[in-house]
């Protein structure tokens, strides 16, 4: 069973289990990488889960956490939400947690007054783009982030609600 959990700077601990196996996992997948968290203080973590506006949420699958997904709003859209941090761990992949993250996260949207919400993706990660694809999301034409490796770019996408 899929159970969503709202986190407060308080589950940091939590979230720091999930977010540095994502990065592990994945370390393509993430503007972030595993080297600039992993020896971060309490207090990063706890400030990560108190950005003003945010939303953030794990999804746990039989009591145990296994994806987490976090909507924040957008620096230069105020009526535009962005969906960051996805992952899902791999025992718990194709299970329907990213559906349900991403549902989440929209609901929260709409309720914020959102009239869209964005996402970036890495060229290649088939898996996310297709679960994108499949909920709604399109390919936009705005020039997504450099990535660490300073020659890929993330792809935006965006849902209007």
């Amino acid at each position: 069973m899929i159970d969503l959990h709202v986190l407060t700077p308080d589950d940091w601990k939590t979230w720091r289990e999930l977010r540095l196996a994502a990065l592990a996992d994945a370390p393509a997948a993430f503007g972030s990488r595993y080297a600039d968290w992993v020896d971060a203080e309490e207090d990063r973590w706890r400030a990560r889960l108190a950005v003003p506006g945010s939303y953030c949420l794990i999804a746990t699958l039989a009591g145990a956490p296994a994806g987490m997904a976090s909507g924040v709003p957008a620096e230069d859209e105020p009526d535009v939400r962005e969906l960051i941090s996805m992952w899902i761990a791999p025992v718990a992949r194709g299970r329907g947690l990213g559906d349900a993250l991403m549902a989440a996260v929209e609901d929260w949207a709409r309720s914020d007054g959102a009239q869209a919400v964005e996402l970036s993706v890495v060229q290649g990660n088939e898996n996310a783009h297709a679960l994108y694809l499949r909920n709604g999301y399109v390919l936009t034409d705005k020039t997504g982030d450099l990535m660490p490796d300073g020659v890929h770019r993330e792809l935006v996408l965006r849902k209007t609600l």
